[in-house]
């Protein structure tokens, strides 16, 4: 066994099943491939490593043998691999994903020339109708060039998906490693959020003390963060608004930002709420704070005072009629009190579901949860966050 297998699905089980081709070119950006090998195997694929000559200028094809467990199909033999891995054989592969892709790959791909191994396989692939992404990376003036965004636009009409580059220090620069594994799970994905709208409102509130001092709490965002990624990669269409958090939500669908239980009000009532589901995992704070002016000193006691907010799930209920989700977090609470609490949040704001768990239960990277939909059985989940996100979205769908 190559010791890559120990590493399969140890992130998700999102590609679980999945053979992807990854054709590499000459681009610098090869150098992230290692990587990117390792990314998609952790999600669950088996990846085969395609290589032009330039890109073996590189990277050494041992270092993605290594990293795939799968030698580098180098040159042509009479193995046909490009009929056999993007053919209409059986055994196909699921995506061929060109990543760098040079504008000379680009181009060539576009006029159906088939003079590397890459090149070959993406002429194979497109007219056996196996699905292409390519991944461009370059110099900004080549990727600025009228007849490489034209090739760009003729590969995207024949159905290849673009994974945009960064634009950066006049580069065209590869995507990066994170955003191209979005954008796979994304295209290989279950879709059965295509079409939809899916609002995800993530992360804390801070309510002023003084002009440098807060009351917030222990939220991550992590939890929210994980929830809009899997939806997007469901296929659904996502926007994300979040406060305090130290995590940083990938660039792939519009986001909003959050700072106080008066801003995100602020943005429920601006907002046109067009969405078919809301899902609320924010720790919004219970409690606002008669802010004082300035900074209090430190020389003496000083009294805070908390007075009860208004619930922002009540005041999405008013202007939406969607499916809405609203999340419990307790202490020290028994199942069957967790899921009381849960009920009255969920009936108390008309809630259509509610997430709720004990924090006794949840780390960095884990947590155990009871999914309670108004309607059918409660589900109880544990495990990693990502699964997590998965488990909440499934009970969406049923009641979308």
């Amino acid at each position: 066994m190559h010791p890559s297998s120990e590493l399969r699905g140890t992130k998700s089980k999102r590609l679980e099943g999945k053979r992807i081709v990854l054709g590499v070119t000459g681009s610098i950006a090869a150098v992230e491939c290692v990587r990117l090998v390792r990314e998609l195997i952790r999600h669950g694929a088996e990846v085969f490593p395609v290589m032009s000559p330039a890109a073996g200028r590189i990277v050494h094809p041992d270092a993605l043998w290594f990293a795939s467990g799968n030698r580098p199909v180098t040159g042509l033999t009479g193995n046909v691999e490009h009929v056999s891995l993007c053919g209409k054989g059986p055994d196909r592969s699921d995506l061929l994903l060109v990543a760098p892709a040079t504008s000379n790959t680009i181009s060539k791909m576009a006029c159906g020339i088939d003079d590397t191994p890459v090149t070959t396989f993406a002429v194979t692939a497109i007219g056996a109708g196996v699905p292409v992404m390519v991944v461009p990376a370059m110099h900004e003036s080549m990727y600025a060039h009228p007849v490489v965004k034209e090739n760009l636009r003729k590969l995207e009409s024949l159905g290849v998906g673009l994974i945009s580059p960064r634009l950066s220090e006049n580069k065209a620069k590869m995507a990066s490693v994170e955003d191209v594994v979005l954008a796979v799970l994304r295209r290989l994905g279950r879709g059965d959020l295509k079409g939809k709208r899916v609002l995800v409102i993530a992360g804390s509130t801070r309510e002023r003390i003084d002009d440098v001092r807060c009351v917030t709490n222990f939220s991550t965002g992590r939890t929210g963060i994980e929830i809009a990624i899997a939806a997007w990669t469901r296929g659904a269409d996502v926007e994300l608004w979040y406060g305090s958090s130290p995590e940083q939500p990938p660039g792939l669908f519009p986001s909003k930002r959050f700072d106080s239980l008066d801003s995100l009000n602020a943005l429920v009532t601006e907002a046109t709420l067009v969405f078919d589901t809301i899902i609320v995992p924010a720790a919004i704070s219970d409690y606002t704070v008669s802010k004082a002016p300035g900074k209090l000193g430190s020389e003496r006691p000083v009294t805070v005072e908390l007075h009860p907010a208004p619930k922002v799930l009540r005041s999405l209920r008013r202007r939406f009629k969607g499916v809405l989700v609203g999340f419990k977090a307790e202490t020290g609470t028994a199942p069957d009190e967790l899921e009381k609490r849960a009920r009255e949040m969920m009936d108390s704001s008309d809630a259509d579901m509610a997430v709720a768990n004990d924090l006794a239960d949840v780390s960095d990277d884990a947590t155990r949860i009871l999914i309670i939909p108004r309607k059918g059985g409660v589900r109880t989940f544990s495990g990693g966050k990502t699964e997590a996100a998965d488990a909440v979205l499934d009970e969406v769908v049923k009641a979308l």
